[in-house]
């Protein structure tokens, strides 16, 4: 817990930095394959300390939470086991530290049937959206699919952040933090449950 809140004031500490965006894309980046903090955090500050800037760093957040995933697909397509069908040692570190083998599979297992509606749910949800992006990369799922899963659900998630800090400036602040990711997953459920009605309605 020490070692989780060092690195949120860290990342925090980043937003009152000129250097801040850059900090921004990197984190963005690193969140979509290993990192375990989301970029929100310094998305959320870096728009308060300059709201008429706010879509800038979500186009920022969401171009780098983007290259994130696509390296995140790029490791479980290339590095994620050897030519025996082994894992690798990159694999077990993931295993190790990043998530647990028991939640790996049973990602992969879900892509046979909702390979867009998983990608978009783990990007606007507070999912962790690395297990998703290194999972689709094993499993060969359709990467322009998982490429236009990525940029709807980040952008959505991002920009939708800097809009209400935008509109509402510091006030809204508590009401991200306190009920952005419950209704985020609400509306995520809704979503692809009218889409999965639809299909066994047709």
């Amino acid at each position: 817990m020490n070692i989780a809140k060092r690195t949120y004031d860290w990342m925090l500490s980043w937003g009152n930095s000129r250097w801040g965006a850059f900090a921004l894309f990197c984190f963005a980046f690193a969140e979509s394959s290993f990192f375990p903090i989301p970029p929100d955090v310094l998305l959320i500050a870096l728009c308060l300390g300059a709201a008429a800037r706010s879509f800038r760093f979500a186009a920022i957040c969401t171009a780098g939470s983007i290259l994130g995933a696509i390296a995140g697909y790029g490791i479980g397509f290339f590095l994620w086991q050897n030519t025996a069908g082994e894992y690798t040692a990159l694999a077990q570190f993931f295993f190790d530290h990043v998530f647990t083998i028991e939640a790996f599979e049973r990602v992969g297992a879900l892509y046979d049937r909702y390979n867009f509606w998983i990608v978009f749910t783990a990007g606007f949800t507070p999912l962790p959206y690395k297990l998703f992006t290194v999972t689709g990369g094993l499993f060969h799922i359709n990467f322009a699919m998982f490429l236009v899963a990525s940029v709807v659900s980040r952008g959505m998630r991002f920009f939708l952040i800097a809009l209400l800090i935008w509109k509402f400036g510091a006030p809204i602040k508590s009401f991200i933090d306190r009920y952005f990711n419950l209704l985020a997953v609400a509306f995520t459920v809704l979503l692809v449950g009218s889409f999965v009605l639809v299909s066994y309605l047709a």
